[in-house]
Order: structure tokens, then C-alpha cells, then sequence
């Protein structure tokens, strides 16, 4: 069975008889129709392909005219006898021979004609098969060219998606520990202010601005800015996946269209001339402008890759950063909180040690006032003790005034009386003044004790709050795993 689209050939048969032409007869009726010229219908031969054949209506010439007058004139002749004398001029018989040698040549010269052509019309048809098919096979070459180019750049797009689902998935789990990071930083901030919160409740002299404090505000700030670094590098991250994202998309977008360029161009490879599925579509060589060329259609799909390549680059130095942020951070704050901790350390030993101090001072203030106290109640017997003695010497002054006329006279004794009473005067006088400065001392010795016992009362609030209450807190602090996004 021949393939649909390939040139048949034809097969001619000649007559048996030894002439390729019919035999001429020359008998009148072979050249002559005395019968009517019949009316040929015009659409009889519309079947006939006008490259082929000519129409049957042909247009008669000058010369035919004439011949049908004569053959009217000879039929006349020859029925009315009268009129014969009248025709003068018949055919020769070198007319008829110069007319048979002409129809030869004219026959000849049509069957060299349609020869040629048919042997031209057969060769060519021959090279038109020939190039036909080498053409459809050079069309199913570039097809298959086609195929393979597309197959590349399919690779080539499912190796970088599948690079970029990696990195995306790489950059999610960074950004989830830098997420849970963040979260583990509002603890170690919130102990801090509540750290200085409770430190402000520290009294009187022990509301100082001392190394706890400035490294408690210090932690609050490192914190913060640690906590803002991330929060920035936090949006990085969920652009740089947006981006990523929209590079994937592009990159699947673009395969799916290769893969349905591919399915097409696969099936258009395997179609043959005895395929299901052919037809005619007009008009459809027609050259398109808004179609793509290769060179824009290969650097379309390698301006995809080149931009993924570029994002997940970016990507991939925005992990690091992630990466060396959350170390840096985790390592200012672990720093920090131990300098807060030996500041707060050193604090509290200094505080203790004061208070110590305090109690031993305090110790000292109380049994000195004992003894001033002691003290004030011995000055108190001297000077009643010295009552007695100045009464006695007084009376004794005062008796010897009632001697009588000579015998009342400045003696040694009474000398020695005033002098008596003018020293246990002097004494006594010396003794109130010595107890007075020991009562100031007591009283002084009395404040210096309550003085002694509110700065205890301060140092053992201030080591309550600094140890009790903030250290207490400060021991537990997110260790460098949790700080740095692992659970």
C-alpha cells in the first residue's frame, strides 16, 4: 500500500496493434462529418484538471467558417445539378497531402510535447518527493534538536529547584531558630529591669549608682540592641524567602512549560504521513511577531537560573549572617549576665562585709555606752559623795563664826577650812562638768548606736533585695543552645 504523500506511478499501456497511431483512412468520412455539429455542454468536462487538458468548447476560427460554407456549398452542388457550374474551385490533391503532412507534424510535435512534459512533469515530481522528504527529515532533525535543548534546560531547571527548595528550606529552619532565639531574650530582659525595679527599693545611703547598676543597665541595653538586630535580620529573612519563593515559582512556571513544549513537541516528532490526527490548516505559516526567538528563548530560562543562582547566593550569606549574629549575641549576653553576676557578687561581699562592721562597731558602741553609763552613775556617787564632806566643812566655817571677839580670828583652821571647802567646791564643780560631758558622751554613744542599728537594718535590706530577691532570679538564665534557637 503506498504512504499517503508519496508519488504514485503511473502505468501506460499501448495498443497491440504494430502502429502507436490509429490507421488513416482516406475516405471522406474519416475527415469529414457530414453530421451537425453537436453542442458539447460546457461543464462536462469540469472533472478534467486544467493542467491537464483543455476545455472541449473551442472557439472557432476563420478557416473552419469557411470550410462549413464550402461543404454548404458543395452539399448544394451536388443535390441541385444546375448549380454545379457555378463552384470553380475544388481541393488538390497536393492540398490534401500538405494537409495530412501537417497533421502529422502537428501530432508529432504534441506527443514530443506532452513526452517532455511528462518526463519532466515525472522527474520533477521526483525531486519534489525527495525534497519533501529530506525536508520533513531535516524537520524532524530540528524537532529532535528541539527536544534535546529542551530536555537541558529541564535538568538544568529541576537540579537549581531543586537547589532553591533546599535553601528555602535551610533559610525556614534558620529563621525559626532565630525566631525562638528572639523569644528566649524577653526572660534575660525582664530579669534585668526587674533587677534594677527591686534595686530602687534599696534606702537611704545604699541607693547608689555602684557597678551592679551600671551593669544591669548595660545588660538591658545589650539585650535590646541584640534583640534589635535580630528583629532586623528577622525581616531579612522573611523577604529573602518571599524572594525565594517568587524565584521557585518562576523556575516551576518555567518547567511546566517546558515539560508541555516537550509532550508537544514530542508528539509533532513521532507524527508520520499515515498518522491519525493531520489536516490542513490554513494560513498557519504565517509569520507570528510576538513569538520568541532561541536566543531569547534560552536566555529567558537562563536569566531564571542565573536570578535563582543570584538568590539563593544571597540566601546563603544572609544564613551565615544569621549564624554569626545569633553566636555574637549569645556570647554579649552570656558575657554581660556574668559581669552582672560578679558585679552583683562583688556587692554583695562588700555589703556583708559593712554590715559585719556595722555589728561589730555597734558591739563597741554598746558596751562603751555601758561604761560611759557606769561612769555617769560614779560621778554621780563622787558627788554625793562630796556632799557630806563640803556640809562638814561649811558647818565647821560657820560654827568657829560665832566665837567671840578676839578669839574670832583667821587661824590656820580657818584657813584651812575655806581652803577645804573651796576645794571639794572645786571638785564638785569639776565632777558636774565631767558628768556632763558624759552624758553628752552617752547621748552621742545613743545616736551613734541608732545610727548604727538603721544602716544595719539598710545593709540587710540592701543584701536581701541584692541577694535574695535579684540573684534569686538570676539563676536561671537561657543557656547558649536555647540563646543561639535550639530547643
Amino acid at each position: 500500500m503506498e504512504l499517503i504523500g508519496s508519488t504514485l506511478t503511473a502505468t501506460y499501456a499501448r495498443p497491440k496493434t504494430s502502429h502507436f497511431l490509429p490507421a488513416i483512412s482516406t475516405m471522406a468520412s474519416s475527415y469529414r462529418n457530414p453530421q451537425p455539429v453537436l453542442t458539447i455542454n460546457p461543464n462536462a468536462n469540469l472533472w478534467r484538471t486544467n493542467s491537464y487538458y483543455n476545455s472541449s468548447n473551442m472557439v472557432p476560427t476563420p478557416s473552419s467558417f469557411q470550410r462549413e460554407n464550402l461543404d454548404l456549398v458543395r452539399t448544394k452542388t451536388m443535390f441541385y445539378p444546375s448549380n454545379r457550374t457555378a463552384l470553380t474551385n475544388r481541393y488538390t490533391p497536393d492540398d490534401w497531402y500538405k494537409s495530412n503532412q501537417n497533421n502529422y507534424r502537428e501530432s508529432e510535435s504534441s506527443r514530443k510535447s506532452a513526452e517532455r512534459l511528462r518526463r519532466d512533469t515525472i522527474k520533477m515530481m521526483q525531486d519534489k518527493e525527495q525534497l519533501t522528504r529530506r525536508t520533513q527529515e531535516s524537520t524532524s532533525k530540528n524537532i529532535g534538536e528541539r527536544l534535546n535543548d529542551i530536555v537541558f534546560w529541564k535538568s538544568e531547571l529541576s537540579h537549581e529547584i531543586d537547589n532553591m527548595v533546599t535553601e528555602i528550606a535551610a533559610l525556614t529552619e534558620v529563621k525559626r531558630r532565630l525566631e525562638r532565639a528572639l523569644t528566649e531574650t524577653d526572660g534575660p530582659l525582664q530579669v534585668s529591669q526587674e533587677c534594677l525595679y527591686h534595686r530602687e527599693k534599696r534606702m537611704s545611703i545604699d541607693l547608689v549608682h555602684d557597678d551592679v547598676e551600671k551593669d544591669l543597665i548595660k545588660e538591658v541595653e545589650v539585650i535590646k540592641s541584640c534583640q534589635e538586630r535580630m528583629r532586623r535580620h528577622l525581616d531579612r529573612a522573611i523577604a529573602q524567602l518571599s524572594s525565594n519563593r517568587a524565584a521557585q515559582h518562576e523556575l516551576e512556571r518555567d518547567l511546566g512549560d517546558k515539560v508541555t513544549a516537550q509532550r508537544i513537541d514530542d508528539r509533532c516528532h513521532h507524527l508520520r504521513n499515515t498518522s491519525d490526527g493531520i489536516g490542513y490548516y490554513r494560513g498557519i505559516e504565517k509569520l507570528d511577531p510576538s513569538l520568541s526567538l532561541p536566543d531569547s528563548w534560552s536566555r529567558f530560562t537562563d536569566d531564571n537560573i542565573l536570578h535563582s543562582q543570584s538568590e539563593r547566593a544571597a540566601s546563603h550569606k544572609l544564613r551565615d549572617e544569621i549564624e554569626i549574629l545569633l553566636n555574637t549575641t549569645s556570647n554579649e549576653m552570656w558575657n554581660q549576665f556574668n559581669n552582672v553576676n560578679v558585679a552583683f557578687t562583688n556587692r554583695i561581699s562588700e555589703t556583708g562585709d559593712a554590715k559585719n562592721s556595722l555589728h561589730t562597731h555597734l558591739a563597741k558602741t554598746l558596751q562603751e555606752i555601758f561604761q560611759t553609763e557606769m561612769l555617769i552613775e560614779s560621778l554621780k556617787k563622787a558627788l554625793r559623795d562630796k556632799e557630806s564632806p563640803l556640809k562638814v566643812a561649811q558647818t565647821r566655817l560657820e560654827e568657829r563664826t560665832r566665837r567671840p571677839n578676839i578669839e574670832l580670828c583667821r587661824d590656820n583652821p580657818y584657813h584651812r577650812l575655806v581652803s577645804e571647802v573651796r576645794e571639794i567646791e572645786d571638785t564638785i564643780h569639776k565632777l558636774q562638768e565631767r558628768l556632763m560631758e558624759a552624758e553628752n558622751t552617752l547621748q552621742m554613744l545613743v545616736k551613734t548606736k541608732v545610727t548604727l542599728e538603721h544602716d544595719l537594718s539598710i545593709k540587710a535590706n540592701s543584701l536581701f533585695l541584692d541577694q535574695e530577691k535579684c540573684m534569686s532570679m538570676r539563676k536561671s538564665f537561657p543557656s547558649m543552645p536555647r540563646l543561639v534557637g535550639y530547643t
